[in-house]
C-alpha cells in the first residue's frame, strides 16, 4: 500500500532551528520537505510556489511575524494547515493563532516522534496540541482560570524582585533583547538573570521556567 507524502515548508528565523527540524522531519518516509523561508515574508513567496500541505510556522520572526503570516497565508485559495512552533505557550499566542485558523500548537521541545505524529495529524485534518496548550484551550472556552499552586509560589519566592520581574517576561515569551529594552537592562545582564533563575528554581530551560510561573499564577 503506497502512503501518501505530505508536503512541508518550515519557517523559522533561525538557520539552526530550520536544519535541525529537517534532520528531524528527513527520516519520515511520508513526509517531504519542499521548501524553508526565514521570515514571514519570505515564507509567503515560498508556500505560494511550494504549495505545501502543512506549513511548520514559528511565531516569532523579523519583518511579519508568524501571526501575521498565518492569517495571510489562510485568506488564500485552498491554503495548507498550519502548525505553529514555538518555545513558549503564552496564553495570547496559543489562542490567537487558534482563532486565526491554525491546526496546532507545539511546544519546539516536543520529541521528534511526537512532532512527526503532529504534522501527519494536521495533514489529515485533525488539530495537534502539545499538552499544557490543550488546558488553556479548555480554559479559555469554559472562562476557567488555572488556580495557582503553593508550591510554585514559594519556589518563586526564592528570586530576587528583579529575577522575579525576567521570570515573568520569560513566561511571556519575550527574548532576551526584548526583556532588555523593557526592563531597561543590558542582553548580558539579561542572560545572567536567566543563569540564575535556572539554578534556583532547578530548571534548565526557558519553558520550565515558564510553567513555574504559570502556575504560581503569575502570567
Amino acid at each position: 500500500m503506497t502512503r501518501t507524502v505530505t508536503r512541508v515548508v518550515i519557517v523559522d528565523d533561525d538557520p539552526m532551528v530550520r536544519t535541525g527540524l529537517k534532520l528531524i522531519l528527513g527520516g519520515a518516509p511520508d513526509l517531504e520537505i519542499v521548501g524553508e523561508a526565514g521570515d514571514g515574508r519570505e515564507a509567503m513567496e515560498v508556500v505560494r510556489r511550494a504549495r505545501p500541505d502543512v506549513v511548520l510556522m514559528d511565531i516569532r520572526m523579523p519583518v511579519q511575524d508568524g501571526l501575521v503570516t498565518t492569517e495571510r497565508l489562510l485568506a488564500d485559495p485552498n491554503p495548507p494547515r498550519v502548525l505553529v512552533l514555538t518555545t513558549f505557550d503564552a496564553d495570547d499566542l496559543v489562542l490567537r493563532a487558534l482563532r486565526l485558523g491554525a491546526s496546532g500548537f507545539l511546544l519546539k521541545d516536543t520529541p521528534p516522534p511526537k512532532m512527526i505524529e503532529a504534522i501527519r495529524a494536521v495533514a489529515r485534518g485533525e488539530p495537534a496540541l502539545s499538552p499544557s496548550v490543550t488546558y488553556q484551550v479548555i480554559a479559555a472556552a469554559t472562562g476557567a482560570r488555572r488556580p495557582a499552586v503553593p508550591e510554585a509560589r514559594e519556589e518563586l519566592s526564592r528570586l530576587t524582585e528583579r529575577e522575579l520581574e525576567v521570570a515573568i517576561e520569560v513566561a511571556r515569551g519575550a527574548s532576551n533583547a526584548e526583556i532588555a529594552e523593557r526592563l531597561h537592562m543590558s542582553v548580558a545582564t539579561v542572560k545572567a538573570n536567566i543563569s540564575r533563575i535556572f539554578a534556583k528554581l532547578g530548571t534548565d530551560n526557558r519553558v520550565q521556567v515558564a510553567m513555574k510561573v504559570s502556575d504560581a499564577g503569575l502570567a
